[in-house]
């Protein structure tokens, strides 16, 4: 499986945010870490709060934060949450499937459940697992 850009940088921000919890993060911050536009690191950001994993402050000393402890947070929730609406392959796409095997093809199943096992590997693990190293504060 193949994960998007999208996934990848969500991932490394989640990474960042719990190498210092209860530190606020500015999108600017984490662009200029990351060398990544602010404008498609705040889309991410966004999905991240709207699927409970961070909470976002506005004003001076705002950002992101972890919404939960790392140790609460699971892979495999982040990445069902941030892969949505990207299937691993076409025919996996609700309502816009456009293969001619659709109906006689058998590998449409066990796609199915190589992605559920890749996703259940990954609940076992969280966001501590592979946090970066803490940083000190200033």
């Amino acid at each position: 499986m193949r994960l998007t850009s999208f996934t990848d940088y969500g991932l490394r921000m989640l990474m960042r945010l719990a190498s210092t919890p209860g530190r606020a993060y500015s999108t600017a911050e984490l662009a200029e870490e990351f060398q990544l536009s602010r404008h498609h690191l705040s889309k991410i950001m966004q999905r991240l709060a709207r699927g409970g994993f961070v909470e976002t402050r506005r004003g001076g000393g705002g950002g992101a934060v972890l919404a939960y402890p790392a140790t609460q947070i699971r892979l495999g929730a982040v990445i069902r949450l941030l892969e949505e609406d990207q299937p691993m392959v076409e025919c996996l796409a609700p309502g816009s499937n456009s293969c001619t095997l659709d109906g006689r093809c058998k590998l449409k199943t066990r796609l199915r459940t190589a992605e559920r096992a890749f996703l259940t590997e990954l609940d076992r693990s969280t966001l501590a697992d592979i946090a970066l190293p803490q940083t000190q504060t200033t």
